[in-house]
C-alpha cells in the first residue's frame, strides 16, 4: 500500500497544499528513503502499522550516515508530514511522529566571496564562446538580483522588463516578487538575447520563453548552473566551497556591508522571516575587527 498513499501524498501537496515542484519532489523523496529503509528492515511492515520506535530506527540511521543536521531535519518535516496526511485521510488514528526529535539545527555562516574574488570569478568567463557569454549574463544576474539557481533557470523572457531596470521572479511557493536588476546584468542579458539566444536554431517545446537556454534549445537543469559555477571557481582558482548560492550570499553581504536597509534586503532575496536575512549582519569581519581596535581598551 505504500504506493498507493505516496500518490495520494504527492497529489495533496500540490493539490491542497499548493506547494512547488522541487518541495513535492524533497518531501515525497524522504518518504520514499523511509519506505526503503522500513522494507529493509522490518519486512511486510505497512505505512499504517508504523510506530515511534520504527522511526526512531530510520533517525539513528541517517544520523550515522553523518548527514548535516538540516538535512536531518529536512527528512524529518517529510515524515511529519506524510504522517499527517495520513491522519488526515483517516488511515490512521495516532500520529506515530508526535514523540519524534528533530536535531537542532546550527546557523551557520555562509560562504561569501569578496568584490575581488567576484571580479576574478567573472575574468576566467570566455566570451568567445556562445555558452561564454551566456554564463556571464547568468553569472551577472544571480549576483545583481541575489537569485536562487531555481529562480534563475525558471526566469523567463515575459518576466524582463529592462527598460525600468525590474526582472519578475517566482520564487518558493510559487511566490512572485519584483527585483532591481543592475546596469551591467542588464548590459550581458542583451548581449546573450541578441547575439546568442536568438541564433538558437530549434528551441524545445515549453522553453520558448525560458531565458537561459542550453546548446539544445532546452532550459538549464540546477545541476548544469552548479557545474558551470564550479568550473570556473577551479579555473579562478578559488575555494572549492563556491556553488550557486554563494553568489545570493555575497549579493546580502555586500547590500548590508554597504549600508543596505534589512528590510529592503529581505524583499529583495524573498525571505519569509527577516530573522534569516539577519544571519548577514554578522558577516562584516573586517569591520567587527576594526570596530574592536579603535573601542576596545586591550586593542588599543
Amino acid at each position: 500500500m505504500w504506493a498507493a498513499y505516496i500518490k495520494g501524498y504527492k497529489a495533496y501537496l500540490q493539490l491542497e497544499r499548493s506547494m512547488s515542484g522541487n518541495t513535492v519532489q524533497a518531501y515525497v523523496h524522504d518518504v520514499e528513503m523511509l519506505q526503503r529503509h522500513l522494507e529493509a528492515e522490518f519486512p511486510g511492515l505497512s505505512a499504517d502499522k508504523v510506530e515511534l520506535h520504527h522511526l526512531q530506527s530510520l533517525i539513528k540511521a541517517i544520523n550515522d550516515l553523518e548527514l548535516a543536521v538540516t538535512t536531518q531535519a529536512r527528512v524529518l518535516s517529510g515524515i511529519k508530514s506524510f504522517f499527517g496526511y495520513l491522519l488526515l485521510e483517516e488511515v490512521i488514528r495516532t500520529d506515530p511522529t508526535d514523540l519524534l526529535e528533530a536535531p537542532k539545527p546550527r546557523r551557520t555562516l555562509p560562504h561569501v566571496l569578496s568584490i575581488e574574488e567576484i571580479d576574478t570569478l567573472f575574468s576566467v568567463i570566455d566570451h568567445s564562446r556562445p555558452d561564454g557569454q551566456r554564463n556571464r549574463a547568468m553569472l551577472e544576474v544571480m549576483y545583481s538580483c541575489g537569485l536562487r539557481v531555481s529562480e534563475l533557470t525558471g526566469l523567463r523572457i515575459s518576466g524582463l522588463f529592462l527598460d525600468v531596470g525590474y526582472i519578475r521572479v517566482i520564487g518558493k511557493g510559487d511566490k512572485e516578487r519584483l527585483v532591481p536588476v543592475g546596469d551591467e546584468a542588464i548590459k550581458q542579458i542583451h548581449l546573450y538575447k541578441d547575439h546568442v539566444r536568438s541564433h538558437i536554431q530549434h528551441i524545445k517545446k515549453g522553453s520558448e520563453d525560458i531565458l537561459f537556454l542550453n546548446r539544445f534549445g532546452a532550459g538549464l537543469s540546477r545541476v548544469m548552473v552548479f557545474m558551470i559555477i564550479k568550473d570556473l571557481a577551479a579555473k579562478a582558482g578559488l575555494s572549492d566551497e563556491i556553488h550557486p548560492h554563494t553568489l545570493r550570499h555575497s549579493f546580502a553581504t555586500h547590500l548590508v556591508e554597504g549600508g543596505a536597509d534589512l528590510r529592503a534586503v529581505q524583499e529583495m532575496m524573498g525571505h519569509k522571516s527577516i530573522t534569516t536575512t539577519e544571519i548577514y549582519t554578522h558577516l562584516d569581519r573586517s569591520y567587527l575587527r576594526q570596530t574592536l581596535e579603535k573601542y576596545h581598551p586591550r586593542y588599543r
